[in-house]
């Protein structure tokens, strides 16, 4: 396990680079993101542990970031005075590019995985927006109606987004679709909706709605998507079935989950970080079968998933974790409050 101090700032996000396997970039902020500055780190992972390449001072608070799909030195990061910056680690100190459109803070920012040429941004304003860094304004704004705490386009369509917010709602926009009074609106889920009753066991009373902090497409089945916040719970949902409730129910966490990433090696392995100071791994179930056993000693469980491993090494809420795309399938970085970004196997934790 390798460790990187951020000393005197709180990490909020980190993300590996989608062109290097030894690259990574950190959103952190001071004072835990209540008040004064943000910094955004470039680090190197060598073999005497991680090095600083580069950082970036911001005069409010990180939030997200995001690495630039189409150009290898570029990253976006969300600002918590509702601007979004757009930072080029070959040059030094400022911004190549900074909007200013949203009301409250941004919360989330999230490259066009297909098309490459956009990004997306969610704010506590009740809005996301579409972006092109060619462009000094935004190229569409989609409503939520509420605190939209994350925002991601499908990793399978350079049309398909969604997000996740306050209302404990999964909304879904397609951007071919015709604007009109839905503003590309295609789908949108209750998320604390009961699961369908399984054979021998009593119907599931409704679950109080609760805010949804962060949702992750699956890499390899395109209508899956995971979701998870204050309640605790992962759940899983299958877009293709929007009325039949969560495929699959991971309980386990004590405290709210705060991120949720699919593993881009296998299709049924997740990762969670929590404010319990716990990453989590867990499989949903859908390459093993349901596990009636396990359904039957936890009331909450459902779709015969199970964790399958902890790290708990953070000292404080873990708050950013993201999966390396190159190499061997398990490696992963993880981020905190605690001032510490862990790069870590997660097959060193499997059953533990």
């Amino acid at each position: 396990m390798l460790e990187f101090r951020t000393q005197g700032f709180n990490g909020y996000a980190v993300k590996y680079s989608p062109f290097f396997d030894s690259r990574l970039a950190v959103a952190a902020s001071a004072n835990f993101g209540l008040v004064g500055n943000g910094r955004l780190y470039i680090l190197g992972l060598t073999t005497d542990g991680i090095v600083v390449e580069k950082w970036f001072e911001t005069q409010d608070s990180l939030y997200d970031l995001s690495w630039s799909e189409a150009h290898e030195n570029q990253v976006v990061v969300a600002v918590g005075d509702g601007s979004i910056k757009l930072f080029d680690i070959g040059l030094d100190e400022f911004p190549v590019q900074s909007w200013q459109e949203h009301k409250r803070e941004v919360f989330a920012v999230h490259w066009n995985l297909v098309g490459k040429d956009t990004f997306c941004s969610s704010s506590w304003d009740g809005c996301i927006k579409i972006w092109s860094p060619h462009r000094s304004e935004s190229l569409l704004t989609l409503p939520t109606h509420s605190c939209t705490y994350s925002a991601a386009y499908s990793p399978h369509s350079p049309s398909i987004l969604s997000a996740v917010s306050s209302d404990s709602h999964l909304r879904i926009f397609d951007l071919r679709t015709p604007a009109s009074v839905s503003n590309h609106l295609t789908l949108s889920i209750p998320i604390h909706a009961p699961a369908p009753t399984r054979p021998g066991l009593p119907p599931q009373s409704g679950i109080p709605p609760a805010e949804a902090l962060t949702h992750d497409w699956n890499k390899y089945r395109d209508s899956v998507i995971a979701a998870a916040g204050v309640d605790r719970l992962i759940r899983t949902f299958d877009i293709r079935s929007p009325d039949q409730g969560p495929v699959a129910i991971l309980p386990g966490h004590e405290y709210a989950v705060r991120k949720v990433a699919w593993s881009p090696h296998l299709p049924d392995v997740l990762l969670s970080a929590s404010y319990d100071m716990t990453c989590r791994v867990w499989t949903d179930g859908s390459a093993l079968g349901v596990g009636a056993e396990e359904a039957l000693s936890n009331p909450m469980a459902m779709g015969g998933g199970r964790e399958l491993g902890r790290m708990g090494r953070h000292t404080e809420f873990v708050v950013g974790v993201d999966w390396c795309l190159f190499g061997a399938e398990g490696w992963c970085a993880s981020c905190g409050w605690d001032e510490r970004v862990l790069v870590w196997d997660v097959r060193a934790i499997m059953g533990s």
